[in-house]
């Protein structure tokens, strides 16, 4: 809790709702002056693909993190972020059938291939921005559907975990249209729900059974009685409509169109925010929706920081500790890759002699990975996607605090990089829209007037489209090993 940062006007609350835990800010809405924090852990069970947590966790770790800010009852609005693509079934009394399935369980991948080998990956993207895999909700439903059909009988509500945890603030069920387009069964385009999709032999999913999809700006509803009584909050006030956590982020970031975002996590993520919507057949650009009534096409890399990580490991150096690369190229796909899209590669490393120092190794796995990262850029700019060629790019998640990070990114684009210092983008992006609920302003007003953007890093130069060139070659060249993989 952050004690000492008082406020005499009214807070507001935003949540983030992740894989491994939950996390509350409480903030100024005038200002985005994060006044208390709260953090509750979760427990993910699962094997052989599986990954799973029961969402009355979600609920209990709520409550703790309300409690861990001592501000609860000091909040006038609140909003939820959560984690995309899980899939939450429930009973006619609200109450889940079965554990969530997250958005990390890969069981689903075959239920996906045979999605889109039945209408094709073009009509998918055509019809919901995205051509499904197995993170997606679509994929997950008819998994269920075909191994657990006594459970997909008894579900009475489908919903994602922020739409989840804003339905027991509210006894509504809504959610948003940013999260609602990572299930692959709502059209970003057209802001509806895919009747032709949900009708599918491997579907048949009743809409009924979905919850309705509000407005960038709505009010979900005011919290119950029941649920202020075990969240510390006071019943009465209004629940924003909440979306899934790349939108939040973007949202909370005030990002303007086209302007472009690389998340440094594990995994990477790039993406911007669009007027336009964007479709990729190719599966690399999901053409999600955002938070402020626009889109968010978004390419994800597989490989990223911990991929990085493990070749400092291996060379037994900090992940700080590099040097010039020279000749030397690295591929570092460990666990196969989406962008450059090549799932069952497996790393290459190039170009070594006896003289190649280990922090040059370690330097050219940084290269490999930033030039997926920003190529994905590229890919988005193509399939419809607005991509401002000049703005610096936004970097977040854990990697954007490595100076060797940023750095790269900067030599390899020519552009310059800014890092937010401000931390929990998603739950930030959260409180943005429930402090709209108390204004005239809409969230990405609100947002903007934060300025959580964040000051230039590394300022901008020159590209070095040399080495881009040298490891796109170093790809071409050995992409039948790496297919072979």
């Amino acid at each position: 809790m952050e004690g000492a940062v008082r406020n005499e006007g009214p807070l507001v609350a935003g949540v983030d709702s992740s894989t491994q835990a939950t996390k509350v800010v409480v903030v100024d809405p005038g200002t985005g002056t994060v006044v208390a924090t709260g953090r509750a852990g979760h427990e993910v069970h699962g094997t052989g693909g599986a990954r799973e947590t029961d969402p009355e966790i979600w609920w209990t770790a709520l409550a703790e993190a309300f409690a861990a800010t001592g501000r609860a009852s000091e909040v006038a609005a609140i909003a939820v972020g959560g984690q995309q693509h899980g899939l939450v079934v429930l009973d006619a009394a609200g109450r889940p059938v079965r554990p969530a399935m997250l958005w990390n369980d890969t069981r689903a991948a075959a239920d996906a291939a045979a999605l889109v080998d039945d209408r094709g990956a073009a009509w998918w993207a055509d019809a919901t921005g995205s051509v499904p895999v197995a993170s997606f909700t679509v994929a997950k439903w008819a998994w269920l559907r075909r191994t657990e059909p006594a459970v997909a009988a008894r579900t009475a509500a489908v919903r994602l975990p922020h739409d989840f945890l804003t339905e027991r603030l509210t006894g509504a069920g809504v959610t948003d249209r940013g999260d609602a387009s990572g299930t692959a069964w709502f059209d970003p385009a057209a802001g509806r729900y895919r009747a032709d999709v949900l009708g599918l032999p491997g579907v048949e999913l009743d809409e009924a059974l979905l919850p309705a999809v509000a407005a960038p700006d709505a009010c979900a509803g005011e919290v119950t009685s029941s649920a202020a009584s075990a969240l510390g909050l006071r019943a009465g006030i209004p629940v924003g409509c909440g979306t899934g956590d790349n939108m939040a982020a973007a949202l909370a970031l005030g990002a303007r169109s086209g302007q472009p975002v690389i998340s440094l996590g594990t995994s990477g993520t790039a993406y911007v925010t669009s007027r336009t919507p964007a479709r990729d057949a190719t599966g690399t650009v999901a053409g999600f929706a955002d938070a402020a009534g626009g889109f968010l096409p978004l390419a994800a890399t597989l490989n990223c920081t911990l991929a990085v990580d493990w070749f400092a490991t291996l060379l037994s150096l900090d992940r700080e500790d590099v040097a010039p690369p020279g000749e030397v190229v690295v591929l570092p796909y460990l666990d196969g890759e989406r962008t450059p899209n090549l799932p069952g590669a497996s790393g290459l490393v190039l170009g070594l002699r006896h003289d190649t120092p280990p922090p040059a190794i370690l330097q050219a796995a940084y290269d490999g990975a930033a030039v997926s990262l920003l190529a994905a850029f590229a890919a988005i700019g193509g399939a419809g996607g607005e991509v401002d060629a000049t703005a610096p790019v936004i970097v977040i998640g854990g990697g954007a605090r490595g100076q060797a990070w940023r750095r790269t990114l900067a030599r390899l684009s020519g552009r310059a990089i800014a890092a937010p210092e401000a931390a929990e983008l998603v739950a930030l992006g959260a409180a943005a829209q429930a402090a709209a609920l108390l204004t005239d302003a809409g969230p990405a007003e609100v947002a903007r007037t934060w300025q959580l953007g964040g000051a230039v890093t590394e300022p901008p130069g020159e590209a070095d489209l040399g080495r881009v060139a040298q490891i796109e070659a170093a790809l071409a060249a050995g992409a039948p090993l790496l297919r072979r993989a």
